[in-house]
Protein backbone atom coordinates (compact mmCIF):
# COMPACT_ATOMS: atom_id res chain seq x y z
CA UNK A 1 0.00 0.00 0.00
CA UNK A 2 1.49 3.60 -0.82
CA UNK A 3 0.63 6.73 0.08
CA UNK A 4 1.20 9.91 -2.41
CA UNK A 5 0.79 13.36 -0.58
CA UNK A 6 0.36 17.46 -1.74
CA UNK A 7 0.58 20.45 0.11
CA UNK A 8 -0.30 23.68 -1.42
CA UNK A 9 2.57 25.33 -2.41
CA UNK A 10 1.57 28.84 -1.59
CA UNK A 11 1.54 28.06 2.13
CA UNK A 12 3.09 26.63 4.88
CA UNK A 13 0.22 26.96 6.94
CA UNK A 14 0.20 23.82 9.48
CA UNK A 15 -3.74 24.24 9.24
CA UNK A 16 -3.80 24.09 5.56
CA UNK A 17 -5.81 21.04 3.62
CA UNK A 18 -3.18 18.31 2.32
CA UNK A 19 -4.75 15.62 0.14
CA UNK A 20 -2.90 12.07 0.11
CA UNK A 21 -3.99 9.26 -1.80
CA UNK A 22 -4.12 5.80 0.22
CA UNK A 23 -4.23 2.33 -1.46
CA UNK A 24 -6.85 0.84 0.47
CA UNK A 25 -8.40 -3.33 0.40
CA UNK A 26 -8.37 -4.67 -3.12
CA UNK A 27 -5.95 -1.89 -4.20
CA UNK A 28 -8.58 0.61 -4.38
CA UNK A 29 -7.11 4.25 -4.70
CA UNK A 30 -9.58 6.33 -1.79
CA UNK A 31 -8.82 9.82 -1.85
CA UNK A 32 -8.16 11.70 1.80
CA UNK A 33 -7.24 15.40 3.06
CA UNK A 34 -6.42 16.82 6.33
CA UNK A 35 -6.28 20.04 8.07
CA UNK A 36 -4.65 21.03 11.13
CA UNK A 37 -1.26 20.92 13.12
CA UNK A 38 0.25 17.42 12.61
CA UNK A 39 0.79 16.80 16.30
CA UNK A 40 -3.28 17.58 16.90
CA UNK A 41 -5.16 15.11 18.30
CA UNK A 42 -6.48 13.25 15.30
CA UNK A 43 -10.30 12.95 14.63
CA UNK A 44 -11.06 10.83 11.40
CA UNK A 45 -14.23 12.15 9.41
CA UNK A 46 -16.61 9.28 7.66
CA UNK A 47 -19.74 10.32 5.82
CA UNK A 48 -22.62 8.84 4.61
CA UNK A 49 -23.78 6.45 2.02
CA UNK A 50 -23.46 8.41 -1.67
CA UNK A 51 -21.48 11.27 0.03
CA UNK A 52 -17.98 12.33 0.26
CA UNK A 53 -15.66 14.59 2.54
CA UNK A 54 -17.53 17.75 1.87
CA UNK A 55 -20.25 17.05 4.13
CA UNK A 56 -17.77 18.01 6.71
CA UNK A 57 -17.29 21.65 5.49
CA UNK A 58 -18.19 22.68 8.92
CA UNK A 59 -15.78 20.94 10.94
CA UNK A 60 -12.92 21.71 8.07
CA UNK A 61 -13.35 24.87 7.59
CA UNK A 62 -14.08 25.67 11.60
CA UNK A 63 -11.37 27.04 14.63
CA UNK A 64 -11.27 22.80 15.02
CA UNK A 65 -8.08 22.77 12.61
CA UNK A 66 -6.57 25.33 15.09
CA UNK A 67 -5.80 22.66 17.47
CA UNK A 68 -6.70 19.00 15.86
CA UNK A 69 -5.64 16.91 13.06
CA UNK A 70 -8.71 16.36 11.01
CA UNK A 71 -8.96 13.99 8.29
CA UNK A 72 -11.88 13.13 5.84
CA UNK A 73 -11.68 10.82 3.28
CA UNK A 74 -13.83 9.38 0.36
CA UNK A 75 -15.78 5.61 0.75
CA UNK A 76 -14.48 3.22 -1.66
CA UNK A 77 -17.08 4.43 -4.51
CA UNK A 78 -18.15 7.73 -3.58
CA UNK A 79 -16.23 10.76 -4.34
CA UNK A 80 -12.77 11.03 -5.93
CA UNK A 81 -11.94 7.50 -4.54
CA UNK A 82 -12.20 4.63 -6.85
CA UNK A 83 -15.68 2.87 -7.17
CA UNK A 84 -15.24 -0.78 -8.22
CA UNK A 85 -18.17 -2.55 -10.34
CA UNK A 86 -18.50 -5.65 -9.05
CA UNK A 87 -20.99 -5.96 -5.47
CA UNK A 88 -17.99 -8.04 -4.13
CA UNK A 89 -16.24 -4.76 -3.65
CA UNK A 90 -18.55 -3.57 -1.00
CA UNK A 91 -19.76 -6.87 0.61
CA UNK A 92 -17.21 -8.02 2.88
CA UNK A 93 -16.59 -6.18 6.28
CA UNK A 94 -13.30 -6.54 6.18
CA UNK A 95 -13.01 -4.17 2.60
CA UNK A 96 -14.44 -1.46 4.78
CA UNK A 97 -12.23 -2.29 7.84
CA UNK A 98 -9.29 -1.88 6.23
CA UNK A 99 -10.02 0.74 4.11
CA UNK A 100 -10.25 2.79 7.47
CA UNK A 101 -7.24 1.01 8.31
CA UNK A 102 -5.41 2.04 5.77
CA UNK A 103 -5.34 5.49 5.89
CA UNK A 104 -5.31 5.27 9.60
CA UNK A 105 -2.18 3.58 9.30
CA UNK A 106 -0.73 5.53 6.31
CA UNK A 107 -1.13 9.00 7.76
CA UNK A 108 0.57 8.18 10.93
CA UNK A 109 -2.66 8.17 13.18
CA UNK A 110 -2.34 7.46 16.88
CA UNK A 111 -5.61 7.12 19.04
CA UNK A 112 -7.89 8.83 16.86
CA UNK A 113 -11.41 10.15 17.39
CA UNK A 114 -13.53 8.02 14.97
CA UNK A 115 -16.63 10.12 13.34
CA UNK A 116 -19.05 8.68 11.56
CA UNK A 117 -22.16 9.98 9.94
CA UNK A 118 -25.03 7.66 9.11
CA UNK A 119 -23.71 4.75 7.01
CA UNK A 120 -20.15 5.77 8.40
CA UNK A 121 -20.92 4.27 11.48
CA UNK A 122 -21.23 0.95 9.83
CA UNK A 123 -17.71 1.80 8.49
CA UNK A 124 -16.79 2.28 12.18
CA UNK A 125 -18.51 -1.08 13.17
CA UNK A 126 -16.42 -2.82 10.06
CA UNK A 127 -13.45 -1.87 11.61
CA UNK A 128 -13.49 -2.62 15.37
CA UNK A 129 -14.79 -5.67 14.14
CA UNK A 130 -12.04 -6.80 12.20
CA UNK A 131 -9.30 -4.57 13.65
CA UNK A 132 -10.24 -3.94 17.83
CA UNK A 133 -10.67 -0.82 19.40
CA UNK A 134 -6.85 -0.72 20.97
CA UNK A 135 -5.96 2.22 18.90
CA UNK A 136 -9.02 4.15 19.13
CA UNK A 137 -9.09 7.08 21.43
CA UNK A 138 -13.32 7.90 21.31
CA UNK A 139 -16.26 7.29 19.00
CA UNK A 140 -18.71 10.03 17.77
CA UNK A 141 -21.71 8.61 15.96
CA UNK A 142 -23.90 11.53 13.93
CA UNK A 143 -27.20 10.26 13.39
CA UNK A 144 -24.99 6.87 13.84
CA UNK A 145 -26.38 3.58 11.82
CA UNK A 146 -25.50 0.53 13.60
CA UNK A 147 -28.53 -1.66 11.91
CA UNK A 148 -29.31 -2.33 8.61
CA UNK A 149 -31.85 -4.79 6.94
CA UNK A 150 -35.30 -5.77 6.87
CA UNK A 151 -35.58 -6.13 10.64
CA UNK A 152 -34.45 -2.32 11.00
CA UNK A 153 -36.44 -1.10 8.62
CA UNK A 154 -39.39 1.23 9.97
CA UNK A 155 -38.13 0.83 13.52
CA UNK A 156 -34.32 2.24 13.15
CA UNK A 157 -34.45 3.01 9.67
CA UNK A 158 -37.30 5.40 8.34
CA UNK A 159 -39.35 6.83 5.54
CA UNK A 160 -37.03 9.29 5.19
CA UNK A 161 -34.39 6.39 3.16
CA UNK A 162 -37.19 3.49 2.44
CA UNK A 163 -39.43 6.12 0.64
CA UNK A 164 -36.90 6.90 -1.72
CA UNK A 165 -34.45 3.38 -1.60
CA UNK A 166 -35.95 2.24 -5.05
CA UNK A 167 -35.01 5.48 -6.97
CA UNK A 168 -31.99 6.11 -5.48
CA UNK A 169 -30.54 2.77 -6.82
CA UNK A 170 -32.31 2.88 -10.60
CA UNK A 171 -30.06 3.25 -13.69
CA UNK A 172 -32.55 5.37 -14.74
CA UNK A 173 -31.15 9.30 -14.47
CA UNK A 174 -34.38 11.34 -13.39
CA UNK A 175 -35.87 8.59 -10.82
CA UNK A 176 -32.54 8.71 -9.37
CA UNK A 177 -31.83 12.44 -9.72
CA UNK A 178 -35.53 11.98 -7.59
CA UNK A 179 -34.20 9.91 -5.41
CA UNK A 180 -31.68 11.77 -3.93
CA UNK A 181 -33.24 15.21 -3.98
CA UNK A 182 -35.82 13.22 -1.79
CA UNK A 183 -33.28 11.90 0.62
CA UNK A 184 -31.66 15.62 0.99
CA UNK A 185 -34.57 17.22 1.66
CA UNK A 186 -34.80 15.03 4.65
CA UNK A 187 -31.16 15.66 5.61
CA UNK A 188 -32.91 18.81 7.68
CA UNK A 189 -35.70 20.36 9.50
CA UNK A 190 -34.33 24.09 7.41
CA UNK A 191 -34.07 23.78 4.37
CA UNK A 192 -30.17 23.76 3.91
CA UNK A 193 -28.22 26.57 2.12
CA UNK A 194 -28.00 26.86 -1.47
CA UNK A 195 -24.79 26.18 -1.47
CA UNK A 196 -24.58 23.26 0.87
CA UNK A 197 -27.87 21.41 -0.91
CA UNK A 198 -25.76 21.51 -4.41
CA UNK A 199 -23.10 20.31 -3.13
CA UNK A 200 -24.62 17.64 -1.54
CA UNK A 201 -26.86 16.55 -4.57
CA UNK A 202 -23.75 16.80 -7.06
CA UNK A 203 -21.59 14.24 -4.57
CA UNK A 204 -24.48 12.17 -4.82
CA UNK A 205 -24.42 12.17 -8.11
CA UNK A 206 -21.22 11.13 -8.67
CA UNK A 207 -21.73 7.91 -7.28
CA UNK A 208 -22.89 5.08 -9.18
CA UNK A 209 -26.49 3.61 -8.54
CA UNK A 210 -25.00 0.39 -8.57
CA UNK A 211 -22.87 1.55 -5.68
CA UNK A 212 -26.10 2.56 -3.50
CA UNK A 213 -27.41 -0.62 -4.39
CA UNK A 214 -24.59 -2.52 -2.85
CA UNK A 215 -24.26 -0.67 0.10
CA UNK A 216 -28.02 -0.52 0.72
CA UNK A 217 -27.90 -4.52 0.26
CA UNK A 218 -26.28 -5.31 2.96
CA UNK A 219 -27.54 -6.45 6.41
CA UNK A 220 -25.45 -5.24 9.57
CA UNK A 221 -25.77 -5.44 12.94
CA UNK A 222 -22.78 -4.37 15.46
CA UNK A 223 -24.55 -5.03 18.70
CA UNK A 224 -21.76 -7.38 19.25
CA UNK A 225 -19.11 -5.00 18.88
CA UNK A 226 -21.42 -1.82 21.02
CA UNK A 227 -21.69 -4.53 23.99
CA UNK A 228 -18.00 -4.81 24.85
CA UNK A 229 -17.02 -1.40 23.52
CA UNK A 230 -14.28 0.29 26.17
CA UNK A 231 -14.14 3.60 24.75
CA UNK A 232 -16.06 6.68 25.30
CA UNK A 233 -18.81 7.03 22.52
CA UNK A 234 -20.75 10.21 21.67
CA UNK A 235 -24.07 9.75 20.50
CA UNK A 236 -25.22 12.99 18.52
CA UNK A 237 -29.08 13.05 17.21
CA UNK A 238 -31.61 14.92 15.97
CA UNK A 239 -35.00 14.15 17.86
CA UNK A 240 -36.60 15.26 13.75
CA UNK A 241 -34.73 12.76 11.66
CA UNK A 242 -36.64 10.62 10.00
CA UNK A 243 -33.76 8.60 7.78
CA UNK A 244 -32.17 7.17 11.20
CA UNK A 245 -34.88 7.56 13.86
CA UNK A 246 -33.98 8.46 17.19
CA UNK A 247 -34.66 4.70 17.87
CA UNK A 248 -31.64 3.85 16.14
CA UNK A 249 -29.69 6.29 18.65
CA UNK A 250 -31.42 4.87 21.81
CA UNK A 251 -30.57 0.98 21.37
CA UNK A 252 -27.10 2.63 21.00
CA UNK A 253 -27.38 3.85 24.12
CA UNK A 254 -29.60 0.78 25.69
CA UNK A 255 -26.98 -1.40 25.09
CA UNK A 256 -23.12 0.10 24.94
CA UNK A 257 -21.52 0.86 28.32
CA UNK A 258 -19.92 3.41 27.07
CA UNK A 259 -22.71 5.72 25.28
CA UNK A 260 -23.56 9.25 25.64
CA UNK A 261 -26.20 10.76 24.54
CA UNK A 262 -26.15 14.40 22.51
CA UNK A 263 -29.85 14.95 21.65
CA UNK A 264 -30.76 17.88 19.23
CA UNK A 265 -34.12 18.96 19.16
CA UNK A 266 -35.76 20.39 15.98
CA UNK A 267 -32.79 18.76 14.18
CA UNK A 268 -32.47 16.21 11.27
CA UNK A 269 -30.14 13.84 10.21
CA UNK A 270 -26.88 16.54 10.10
CA UNK A 271 -26.51 17.80 13.19
CA UNK A 272 -22.78 18.55 12.35
CA UNK A 273 -24.75 20.82 9.62
CA UNK A 274 -27.53 21.88 11.15
CA UNK A 275 -25.81 23.00 14.59
CA UNK A 276 -22.49 23.17 13.44
CA UNK A 277 -20.92 25.29 16.25
CA UNK A 278 -22.23 23.15 19.07
CA UNK A 279 -21.25 19.50 17.42
CA UNK A 280 -17.63 21.22 17.00
CA UNK A 281 -17.39 22.15 20.39
CA UNK A 282 -18.92 18.79 21.72
CA UNK A 283 -16.37 16.82 19.33
CA UNK A 284 -13.66 19.28 20.84
CA UNK A 285 -14.57 18.53 24.25
CA UNK A 286 -14.41 14.36 23.06
CA UNK A 287 -11.58 14.92 21.64
CA UNK A 288 -9.31 16.78 24.71
CA UNK A 289 -10.87 14.37 26.93
CA UNK A 290 -9.03 11.51 25.32
CA UNK A 291 -5.74 12.75 26.55
CA UNK A 292 -5.73 12.40 29.42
Amino acid sequence: MTTTSTQHPLTQDPTHMRTHTVRGAGNVLLHVREWGPHGGTPIVLIHGISQSHQCWTRQYDSSLVDEFRLVAYDLRGHGMSEAPADAVSYADERMWADDLAAVVDHLGLEQPVLVGWSYGAFVIGDYLRVHGQDNVAALNFAAGAVRLGHAAFGTLIGPGFIDHFADLVSDDLPTSIRGLRGLIDGFATQPLSPDDRETLLCASMVVPAATRAHLGARDLNYDDVLRHLRVPLLVSQGRADTIVLPAMAQHVLDICPTAEASWYDDVAHTPFLEHADRFNQELASLARRTRG
